[in-house]
């Protein structure tokens, strides 16, 4: 039942039409104008100087305009400062509210605070709603009120709380008063995105992914080669899935076998990095653990522009980096691989591979961005301890034992028997010759010895703590 009142549907990070709290919301008042504000300040932001993820962000516009105009809506796209955007719009609709799913990033806190004040200066309401986090931050405070900082009570205190709602239906039918709209091919990149983005491809993939792959994720997710991890992450950044429709999609609240369990626990990480960040918006600028925050960093720009391009010699970092220029995506294993590479063994500050990794991944987020790359740098909550150095060669060794992730993205090794796959310099000359993989020219030699480097790394951490 409607009151006859005209909202504004503000998407940001929650570009789906079903189990929406925020469009429910604003479809049940009356008439619904659906918004969009492409802010210059953000993109300006070298975190989000990301063409592949702006291409998968423009795809899923437009698939989520054309699931509004299924239902007589469409969106309207303006470019510019959304505390001047969103009291624009409101007005000339003659909006009562603006409704909006809460953006917890604190980006986006700042963000909102600006736009509710421009708003109740033209008498017009900001509504927030959940919907993206089973859990909302307030909810869990912790022992001492200011959330967890360890994983493992986290957990166990989200789980009494993760309880899964009724799924909202999407609104049947929109109306809404018709406004000029930018136009997207002007605004964001063109081309054609790495993935098929919208809620639509997402609940085909999540779909798949629980039908099938998850009973087995507990064996298999962390071999690089294979593809039994779910890939959902691009999705669940931009909220065309969500949480919630996971749980639903593995029968939550039934007791869970151990695959589902252990994938489970993954979307759990996911919300305790988002609750860190709440709790701690610092850690988006510097080391969480202030011991670490002086660390001596080398920050050899041969050395970055080496692991950038996926030419350090290592070949399971090398394909992990290419990975991320070819799709936009890296497997969760080989991204701590590559990350522990540039941070222990190169020595370069974590801060400077998590601007690469947000300039690179169509999924990157920064709670789960920030507390990936803190966690194997050994700066943030519930880290690594920073004397556990992963070892490229054993990784690769272990994760992908026949070589099939880095036969996959580094095609000058792709001759190079099993045996020699991972140390390729092993090789002798005529081999090297005879396979077209001639060490040092059609592939880098290592550019670091990484025993030695983790001995260094190691001692700059101690001269940090001072011990």
């Amino acid at each position: 039942m409607t009151d006859g009142a005209t909202s504004v549907m503000w998407f940001r990070r929650d570009l789906r039409v079903e189990d929406h709290p925020a469009l429910s919301a604003a479809a049940a008042r009356g008439r619904t104008v659906c918004l969009f504000v492409v802010d210059p300040a953000i993109l300006g932001r070298r975190h989000h100087q990301a063409p592949a993820r702006l291409r998968f962000l423009r795809a899923g516009l437009e698939a989520l305009d054309t699931l509004l105009r299924e239902r007589g809506g469409r969106l309207v796209v303006r470019r510019g400062d959304p505390a001047t955007v969103v009291p624009a719009v409101a007005s000339a609709v003659g909006a009562e509210h603006v409704h909006v799913t809460r953006d917890l990033s604190p980006l986006g806190r700042a963000r909102d605070e600006r736009v509710a004040r421009m708003l109740a200066a033209v008498g017009v309401a900001f509504v927030p709603h959940g919907g993206d986090l089973l859990v909302p931050p307030e909810a869990l405070p912790g022992p001492e009120g200011a959330g967890y900082r360890v994983f493992t009570p986290f957990h166990r205190a989200w789980l009494t709380q993760a309880l899964v709602a009724t799924p909202l239906a999407a609104p049947v039918r929109l109306t809404g008063t018709d406004l000029p709209s930018d136009n997207l091919t002007t605004l964001m990149p063109d081309g054609e995105p790495f993935a098929t983005a919208g809620p639509v491809a997402a609940h085909e993939r999540l779909t798949r992914f629980a039908g099938r792959d998850v009973n087995y994720y507990h064996q298999e997710r962390d071999i690089v080669g294979n593809a039994m991890t779910s890939q959902l992450s691009p999705y669940l950044r931009f909220g065309m899935c969500t949480a919630a429709q996971i749980a639903r999609a593995l029968q939550l609240p039934e007791p869970l076998a151990r695959g589902p369990e252990v994938f489970w626990r993954q979307v759990a990480w996911r919300e305790f990095f988002h609750h860190l960040l709440w709790w701690r918006p610092e850690a988006a600028q510097r080391s969480l653990r202030p011991e670490f925050r002086d660390i001596r960093w080398d920050n050899d720009p041969t050395h970055i522009a080496a692991w950038t391009s996926g030419l350090t010699g290592f070949p399971l970092v090398d394909a992990a980096m290419r990975q991320l220029a070819e799709t936009g995506w890296v497997h969760n294993r080989a991204r701590m691989v590559a990350a522990s590479f540039l941070v222990k063994d190169l020595l370069v500050d974590w801060r400077i591979g998590e601007r690469i990794f947000m300039q690179g991944l169509l999924d990157g987020d920064p709670a789960s961005n920030n507390g990936g790359w803190q966690w194997v740098a050994s700066t943030g909550a519930d880290a690594a301890p920073y004397f556990r150095v992963m070892n490229p060669l054993l990784q690769a060794k272990k994760f992908d034992p026949e070589g099939v992730y880095v036969k996959r993205h580094v095609p000058e090794l792709r001759r190079v028997p099993e045996e020699h796959i991972h140390e390729p310099w092993r090789m002798d000359p005529e081999l090297q010759k005879r396979i077209l993989c001639r060490i040092g020219t059609d592939y880098p030699a290592p550019i670091v010895e990484h025993i030695t480097r983790q001995r260094i790394a190691l001692a700059r951490y101690r001269e940090a703590t001072g011990t």
